[in-house]
């Protein structure tokens, strides 16, 4: 065979592997592509179990709105950049998104300014809890946003609630160990305080707002309710009807000195604000409750077990609220 056949057959059969090869990658190619978009997909969006039912939702979504006051902490504490925010409700408690003029202020929940949300244009809104009567309006108006509500839900645990809060922020914001570690410390501060308290002494929870006392009824008070049954607290005082209202039900100090409970616990309303946005006529809750003559002879006040929460415990709610305020009562009994 000639040298001329020899290369013009090699050359052939070059053309014809590489064909081969080039088909080969070719039929590959689609279930490839496929694969690489389902990863993409799978990686950008996740569905969570929202307060209303199951929602997709972006993965560390590029811009956030959140109206729950009780997410802020944990937002904060991660890091996450929040486009609007509720300015009207957040006190003094959030600095770094309140002062922060490159985030838009929604405003209160009496009042609130919902067309700020539109114009952010979010990929995700944190709403609920002071802000549900608005959902329906906020899911309208943002079409393009994934609407969700994951405040701690009426009837449930509490506790557990905030954990449950606690892990879909962690999915959607790829911070699950992170969200691991705050229920943990949760769940061991509610086991510290719980061993503090011997079991037997009463407890009497009570906010102060304007110079007022109010009861917060076991389970049902608002703020400090649940932890009665979460510690096994014995209530110094039981009232038929209570309410969870925010105001606290309407009580006379003599009601309070005739249950003579062995501790006070006491949310201070105004604490969270500045004296000049306080209502008329407030007063620091310790000074209210050992000033108050008809308390005098209350075994809480004689011995001095008060327990003033913190200050923007009112604002904040969420679980590192009740995870300090946990350790702050194993502190206060144990020292007992």
């Amino acid at each position: 065979m000639s040298n001329r056949l020899i290369r013009t057959a090699s050359v052939a059969a070059l053309t014809l592997s590489a064909a081969l090869l080039l088909s080969a990658c070719s039929s590959s190619a689609p279930e490839d592509s496929a694969d690489a978009s389902g990863a993409s997909e799978a990686a950008g969006t996740i569905v969570i179990t929202d307060n209303h039912g199951e929602v997709e939702v972006p993965v560390d979504p590029a811009t956030v709105v959140a109206l729950d006051n009780t997410s802020f902490d944990t937002l904060e504490e991660w890091g996450v950049e929040l486009a609007a925010v509720p300015k009207g409700v957040m006190g003094s408690a959030w600095p770094g998104y309140t002062d922060n003029e490159d985030v838009a202020d929604v405003g209160n929940h009496r009042e609130p300014n919902l067309e700020v949300i539109v114009a952010e244009q979010p990929d995700l809104i944190i709403g609920g809890y002071r802000f549900g009567d608005y959902y329906d309006q906020i899911k309208e108006q943002n079409p393009q946003a994934a609407v969700i509500e994951i405040a701690p839900r009426e009837g449930e645990d509490q506790f557990e609630e905030l954990k449950r809060q606690t892990e879909i922020l962690g999915q959607i914001f790829d911070r699950e160990d992170d969200a691991a570690a705050l229920n943990d410390g949760l769940d061991a501060a509610i086991a510290g305080a719980k061993e503090a308290y011997n079991g037997t002494d009463t407890v009497m929870a009570v906010n102060t707002s304007a110079g007022q006392i109010g009861y917060l009824a076991p389970v049902v008070g608002r703020g400090l309710g649940p932890v009665f049954p979460a510690l096994g607290w014995q209530p110094a005082l039981e009232v038929e009807g209570a309410t969870d209202d925010h105001q606290g039900d309407d009580i006379n100090v003599e009601a309070i000195a005739d249950s003579n409970p062995d501790w006070i616990v006491a949310l201070d309303r105004d604490a969270a604000f500045a004296p000049e946005d306080r209502e008329a006529g407030s007063e620091p809750a310790d000074e209210l409750l050992t000033n108050s003559e008809a308390l005098q002879n209350v075994t809480a006040v004689q011995q001095d077990r008060i327990v003033i929460l913190d200050p923007n415990f009112y604002l904040t709610e969420g679980i590192q609220a009740y995870t300090e305020l946990f350790g702050q009562l194993e502190e206060a009994f144990s020292a007992a």
